[in-house]
């Protein structure tokens, strides 16, 4: 059974929620950062990406970039930026872009389910990306950043969910900067809560579609605080942590491309010998860069042309949940044999370019600092919770997720 519980947001007030929501923290250098607040004081980029406000000088993991993190959000409060819920209560937030609505359940979620596999994983997180963010947590005393969860579709869910939203009036409803539109309902009614509650503790799993990094953080805190007070009972909000949760039929998987920046030693013509052992390659004739247009098949950007890619039937293993993956594929027959890429995590060669970039970004970063370039076929939703489900890590990078979720609508306080 998964928990879902309501909770006291904090978030902006009405007329401010465009001005404060930001793209997640991690999608952004501090450069550009900077650049997004520069005419705007009220960006949630303040809290986030706190070092905007502090000296360039200053190294990314100082004391002082957290603290000022902390001092923001009182800051933004005192001034009534950023408002506290008088009660508790679930969250609707739809996200439209080019047309395609999906929508989730703001709520928290609890340690333990994570604890548990209840809520399931599918990435190795890094530990200073990790230590980060438990400081972050701990010094501000906030959730700050949702975590992006995602369950098999239930009807009766959806239904409830999309009847409240037709007969209230939203929190917020604005479009931002890029195109994408975000439409926030808070739900008070207790009845619906406790229903909403009853129909997720029949939901067998959730799963973690993006933020490992801040939900084993978050769990980190809680776990921290447990020690603290021994005594603790399990209702205090350190056992729960943001979350958006929304059906898997609704979400959308981008492609997450490769770039390498050598060819590990070979010329153009031992490459492509070295790769059709486990690869048809075919030169592609169309107009434009080569996007693919189905499972095992790949775009490669090299010399100025573009190719097409095709896994031979003795690479495709289709019953496997992991050796499936393209990027699995990629990885195992091309990228660590022929390009010498043992671990594409650490190794300096490789980049990763996500499909909102597209694909011309791919031969930009080769005519600018790469050699090579592949075109990903997505990762589909149902592959990620395949995996999820064997208790299998997919390969770095595999998913993007588009749109983003926005920081800075809901935030949960510890307290």
């Amino acid at each position: 059974m998964a928990i879902v519980r309501p909770f006291r947001a904090v978030r902006p007030h009405e007329t401010l929620a465009d001005k404060v929501a930001a793209l997640p923290y991690d999608v952004m250098n501090s450069e550009e950062a900077r650049e997004m607040v520069k005419d705007n004081p009220y960006s949630f980029l303040h809290v986030d990406k706190s070092e905007v406000d502090l000296s360039p000088s200053i190294d990314l993991y100082d004391q002082r970039v957290y603290d000022k993190a902390r001092e923001n959000i009182v800051k933004f409060m005192e001034e009534g930026t950023l408002v506290q819920e008088k009660e508790k209560a679930l969250y609707i937030y739809t996200l439209v872009m080019d047309g395609h609505p999906q929508t989730g359940l703001v709520s928290l979620a609890s340690i333990d389910d994570y604890q548990n596999n209840v809520i399931k994983k599918h990435e190795f997180t890094r530990a200073e990306k990790e230590a980060d963010r438990i400081r972050h947590v701990d010094v501000t005393n906030f959730h700050t950043g949702p975590i992006f969860l995602t369950y098999v579709y239930q009807e009766e869910i959806t239904r409830i969910i999309e009847e409240y939203k037709k007969s209230h009036t939203p929190l917020y409803d604005f479009v931002a900067e890029d195109g994408v539109q975000h439409t926030a309902w808070a739900i008070l009614d207790e009845e619906i809560i406790e229903e909403l509650k009853k129909r997720f503790e029949k939901v067998e799993s959730l799963y973690i579609a993006d933020g490992h990094h801040r939900a084993a953080s978050a769990v980190r805190v809680g776990m921290m605080r447990r020690e603290k007070n021994k005594d603790f009972t399990g209702d205090e909000e350190f056992n729960y942590f943001l979350s958006v949760i929304f059906p898997s039929n609704e979400l959308r998987i981008m492609d997450y491309n490769r770039v390498v920046k050598d060819l590990n030693g070979c010329d153009s013509e031992q490459f492509m010998d070295a790769i059709r052992k486990d690869f048809t390659v075919t030169a592609y004739e169309g107009e434009g860069p080569y996007r693919p247009e189905m499972k095992h098949t790949f775009g490669m950007y090299l010399d100025g042309r573009w190719y097409k890619l095709e896994a031979k039937k003795h690479i495709v293993f289709d019953e496997d949940p992991l050796k499936r993956l393209d990027c699995k594929i990629l990885q195992d027959h091309l990228l660590h044999p022929v390009l010498g890429i043992e671990d594409p995590r650490v190794d300096k060669r490789i980049d990763f370019v996500g499909g909102i970039r597209g694909l011309k970004e791919l031969e930009r970063r080769v005519e600018k600092d790469m050699k090579v370039a592949f075109s990903m076929y997505p990762t589909t939703i149902m592959d990620l919770i395949s995996i999820s489900d064997a208790g299998m890590v997919m390969p770095p990078k595999s998913t993007w997720f588009e749109p983003k979720l926005r920081s800075g609508l809901f935030l949960h306080d510890l307290e």
